[in-house]
């Protein structure tokens, strides 16, 4: 049994399994890995922590009414389920050639979103380059039939160039498109 291709760097990890454990080679998973900080969570807690002795220190000692713990308390649920809770884990492409191709989306609540698309209803998968005022960076989306607008591989994280080619690869293979030798093209 072949190892995963990994591939990281600070923000992602790139995890590739080809399916070399199954007999039929039928399933080809391509996963990136948000990098997590431990001391985000701990500092997060530790706040909410803080906030809510603060209130109930208030609450006895200065005579505040029970609405100022009550409010820290409901701010502090609300902050961890935003920032820890709700943030995403793994971002995953699992393409089935004979069938189709589904993208999945890891909560750290773990909720997970799924969108199968059919290998029917798949034109072209696309790398572009997204230039906007601020930034610039590399997405990889699929042109499917009778849709207006792009289906973006990975709805919220944006991994680097080397960690795209890849899928991009394995998506114009499943799909039947023949992949130019370039899949970008670098003026300069």
């Amino acid at each position: 049994m072949a190892e995963p291709l990994t591939i990281s760097n600070a923000k992602f990890t790139y995890v590739h399994d080809d399916g070399k454990f199954l007999p039929s080679h039928a399933v080809d998973t391509h996963h990136i890995v948000a990098r997590r900080s431990v001391v985000k969570p701990i500092a997060i807690y530790l706040f909410v922590v803080l906030l809510v002795a603060y209130a109930a220190f208030l609450h006895f000692k200065k005579g505040k009414p029970v609405t100022t713990v009550i409010w820290s308390v409901f701010f502090g649920a609300v902050l961890i389920k935003l920032l820890i809770w709700s943030s995403i884990v793994k971002e995953s492409v699992i393409i089935m050639p004979a069938f189709g191709v589904q993208l999945e989306t890891r909560y750290g609540s773990g909720r997970i979103n799924r969108c199968f698309i059919p290998v029917s209803k798949i034109l072209k998968p696309v790398l572009n380059e997204c230039v906007t005022p601020v930034t610039c960076c590399w997405c990889l989306s699929l042109i499917v039939h009778e849709k207006d607008e792009l289906t973006l591989v990975f709805k919220e994280f944006r991994p680097p160039l080397k960690m795209l080619v890849p899928i991009w690869k394995a998506l114009c293979a499943a799909t039947d498109h023949q992949e130019s030798s370039e899949p970008f093209r670098e003026d300069g």
